[in-house]
This record gives structure tokens, C-alpha cells and sequence, in this order.
């Protein structure tokens, strides 16, 4: 029995160990900086997450169903080109934002399709869309950075009620997210499938269907966050969202989606562990440390995020084999 009860309080520690990690980050940042706690930095901070956290929301649906997306971070930057040539044209805000989002869920379901009509690893399928997508951006830019006009502008600099657009977007996703996932027959569905494709396919679920939709809505909030960011930065940089797809895939797992499938939450999972990064990012920069640690700052977040989900898998597995409730 005590064996039992230590193995649980070690999955509990798991399941925790990102909210622990936030405190003490955050604990540890105040004590460095004065800056650190100031108003307007904390709004920054929540201002910085809300592009990377809706990005590694759609992230966590393709996660559920054991897959990957690798092409986040290339769907951010395509989209974003294409908004910057189409404006330059003079085409109006609405209709562009509009192409935008199509553009979005045509390469989301490209992966979708691909991977799941063909059996083509999901790995390969996105990671191939990942330099299709990025080749495509840098011929549209002509590698060459762009100005967005200021009605585009709008979007990452204005608030309603004195809360900025981004973070409304955010909560806006976050919330959509959060109850398809938990009080719909789609979210229920979504976890089968990740539990068990062979049992989930043979209670009736059309698991092609359900494994295609993730990357549809994976490549939806792409282009929604990589919309709030470029907002924020007002031009099109050739290196925009270069990488993003890893950082937006640890924020997902630190939160508790495991890279198995079948397990994890938008909220508060993800939501904290892209703070958690972001935070991160954002007190490094606050503490003027050295540019050249920042990739190794990362390397050892992502390696953090997958050595707890593999801890937490191996212990779940020796849960199950006990036949302990872990709920």
C-alpha cells in the first residue's frame, strides 16, 4: 500500500512540476530585477504569451492524437507574407484576413490528409510542409523584410475596455478550446482516439475524420497567432516564426499533453506552460543575460518538457499495471 500511495504522490509531482517551475521562475526573476514586477512588464509578459499560446493550443489538439506539427512555425510566416503582399495591393483588411485563414486550414488539412490517407508519419508529412511553407514566404517577401500598413496594426496594438486585442484573442481561443475538449461529444472523441485509434474506430468513431481535423485546427491557430504576433512586431521578417514550432510544442507538454497521446488540457495546462516559457524569455531579457545562452535557455526547456512526459508515461504504465486510479 505505501509503494502504491508513493507512486501516485511521484505522478502528482509530475503533474505539478510546471506550476512549481513557474513559481520558482517567477519567484527567482522578481528577486533578480526590480523591473521584473512592474505593471506594464507583467502585461508584456501575458502580451508576449498570447501569440505562442494560442499556437501551442491547436498544438495540444494534434498532440492528443499522438501526432506532431512541425509546420506551425512556417504556416506563421507564409500566412503572414501573404497578408503583406496583399495589403500591399491595396485589397482591403477583411478580405486578407480571410485568405489568411483559408491559406491556414488548407495546409492544415494537407498534413491531415496526407498523413492519415497515405500512412505517411505525421513527422515527415509536416515537416515537409515546414520548408514548402517557409520556401513559399521567402519567395513572396523576396527574403526581404516587410512593413505592414497600420490598419493591420490594429490587431496587435489596440485594446477593448483596456484589454489588449491579443490577450482578448487569446482567452477567445483559449475558452473555445477549453469547453470543445471538455463538454463536447468532438473532445471526448478527440481523446479516444488518442487513448486507443483500434477501439475508438471500433465504438464508431471516424477516427480519419477526427485525425484530420487536429491538423485543420492546428493550422487554424497557427495562422491566428502568427496574425496577433506580426501585428505586434508591425513588419514581416524573413526569420518570422523560424523554430516557433518547438517552443510552442514544449509549452504544450510542460503544461501536461503528453507526446503519447490521449491525455492532456488547454487549460491550465498549455495556457501555464507557455507563460512558463514566455516568462522565462521575457526575465532573461529583463536581467540583460547573454543573447548566446537564449538557445541554450530553450534546448534545455524542450529536453525538460519531454524527459517529464516520458517520466510521467513510464509512471502512468506502472499505475495502470497495478490497476490504481489515478483519477
Amino acid at each position: 500500500m505505501k509503494n502504491k500511495q508513493k507512486d501516485k504522490l511521484v505522478l502528482y509531482a509530475y503533474e505539478y512540476s510546471s506550476l512549481a517551475l513557474f513559481v520558482a521562475v517567477f519567484i527567482a526573476f522578481s528577486l533578480m530585477s526590480d523591473k521584473f514586477l512592474e505593471v506594464q512588464n507583467l502585461v508584456n509578459i501575458l502580451l508576449q504569451t498570447a501569440a505562442t499560446g494560442i499556437v501551442a493550443i491547436g498544438m495540444t489538439f494534434v498532440l492528443l492524437v499522438a501526432g506532431i506539427d512541425l509546420s506551425v512555425g512556417s504556416i506563421m510566416f507564409l500566412t503572414a507574407a501573404i497578408a503583406g503582399k496583399l495589403l500591399s495591393t491595396g485589397m482591403n483588411l477583411p478580405l486578407v484576413l480571410v485568405i489568411m485563414l483559408l491559406v491556414g486550414l488548407l495546409i492544415g488539412f494537407i498534413n491531415g490528409f496526407v498523413s492519415t490517407k497515405f500512412k505517411i508519419v505525421a513527422f515527415i508529412v509536416t515537416l515537409a510542409t515546414l520548408y514548402v511553407g517557409r520556401g513559399l514566404g521567402l519567395l513572396i517577401t523576396e527574403t526581404r523584410e516587410m512593413k505592414l500598413p497600420e490598419s493591420f496594426l490594429i490587431i496587435g496594438t489596440s485594446d477593448v475596455l483596456g484589454i489588449p486585442i491579443p490577450i482578448i484573442i487569446f482567452l477567445a481561443v483559449l475558452a473555445i478550446a477549453h469547453f470543445t475538449l471538455n463538454y463536447t461529444a468532438l473532445g471526448r472523441q478527440i481523446y479516444a482516439v488518442g487513448n486507443d485509434p483500434v477501439a475508438a474506430k471500433k465504438s464508431g468513431i471516424n477516427v480519419s475524420f477526427i485525425l484530420i481535423l487536429v491538423y485543420v485546427i492546428s493550422g487554424l491557430t497557427a495562422t491566428i497567432g502568427g496574425t496577433v504576433a506580426v501585428a505586434q512586431l508591425g513588419t514581416v521578417a524573413p526569420n518570422f516564426g523560424n523554430e516557433r514550432e518547438f517552443i510552442v510544442i514544449a509549452s504544450a507538454v510542460l503544461g501536461g499533453t503528453s507526446l503519447f497521446g490521449g491525455r492532456g488540457k488547454v487549460f491550465p495546462g498549455t495556457l501555464l506552460g507557455a507563460l512558463l516559457i514566455l516568462t522565462i524569455e521575457n526575465g532573461l531579457v529583463i536581467i540583460n543575460a547573454d543573447p548566446y545562452i537564449y538557445p541554450l535557455i530553450s534546448g534545455g526547456i524542450i529536453f525538460l518538457a519531454v524527459f517529464i512526459d516520458s517520466m510521467r508515461n513510464h509512471k502512468l504504465t506502472i499505475l495502470k499495471r497495478h490497476k490504481i486510479r489515478v483519477n
